[in-house]
């Protein structure tokens, strides 16, 4: 199942909100969800261990618009639009 997060989770519950209740699936973070994946921030360890759960990914646009594209944390694999509608279509059913 893909979990897609926008909003950061510094401002709002839902990114731990989905890996408290989801079990597995892949999280695509967007918009301000983004700053999760980037190295120093205070939700770093937590998405990190997610990661042995979940496959991570963080829209590399979203990335570059907020200046972060450089401090992704290991683990994260960024993706432009084009690996955005490649991810959604290979779960067709969410």
């Amino acid at each position: 199942m893909l979990h897609i997060i926008n909003k950061s989770p510094l401002a709002n519950n839902a990114l731990d909100s989905c890996l408290r209740v989801a079990q597995s699936g892949e999280i695509l973070l967007i918009e301000d969800a983004v700053y999760a994946a980037t190295s120093g921030n205070a939700f770093e360890a937590r998405l990190r261990e997610a990661m042995g759960r979940f496959k991570v990914y963080v829209l590399r646009p979203d990335l570059e618009a907020r200046g972060v594209a450089d401090r992704i944390i290991e683990g994260g694999s960024s993706v432009d639009y084009g690996g955005f509608v490649e991810i959604k279509t290979n779960n067709k059913n969410n």
